[in-house]
């Protein structure tokens, strides 16, 4: 079984609490013996697969597999080409570049589901969305690639792993795939 699921903001990616306030993944429903593969940070939302099958594990996560990952990021600021070339080329986080990657500025916005609780607004500081679609998933990754171009993560979303979209799925839903988007995965 493989499921996709619209992690809400403030949810932890796993079963068991870790002594923090967020919710975890406990009470959303799933069939038994379902874990996540991979993840997404309490503060992140948008598609995350489960499953009940260990090959996805492999299958989705090691490096050489370099599936994309697509999300919509909310900026502070407006980042012009330059920034966003930037960030195609990769940027050094922690000593190291990130892999190239494809940055595009979403004219105009996408329609997303209100978050809970909503973003800051700075009245004097313009925010747009971006979409960031990468090969690689290193942690907190993106949000440290928008930063070193000086645009901070105002909220972030991924909408699709590999061919496996997000689509209209609400937040907190989640739905078996079908075995053709199945096959579009890697492995």
């Amino acid at each position: 079984m493989l499921i996709a699921f619209h992690k809400p903001y403030g949810v932890l990616s796993r079963f068991t609490p870790d002594g923090s306030p967020h919710r975890t993944l406990a009470g959303f429903g799933f069939p038994a013996r379902v874990y996540p593969i991979g993840r997404l940070d309490a503060d992140s939302e948008g598609l995350l697969l489960l499953s009940d099958e260990p090959s996805w594990n492999q299958r989705l996560l090691h490096p050489r597999q370099a599936h994309p990952r697509t999300y919509w990021v909310q900026v502070e600021g407006v980042p012009g080409p330059d920034a966003l070339r930037r960030l195609e080329r990769g940027v050094v986080i922690e000593g190291r570049r990130t892999r190239p990657a494809r940055a595009l500025r979403l004219e105009p916005p996408p329609t997303v589901p209100p978050r809970d609780p909503p973003i800051r607004v700075r009245l004097t500081v313009p925010d747009c969305w971006i979409q960031l679609e990468l090969l690689e998933g290193r942690n907190r990754q993106v949000r440290r690639m928008t930063a070193a171009v000086g645009h901070p993560t105002l909220r972030l979303i991924r909408v699709a792993i590999g061919r496996v979209e997000l689509g209209d799925l609400a937040p907190g839903r989640w739905r078996e795939l079908s075995v053709p988007e199945r096959r579009t995965l890697p492995g």
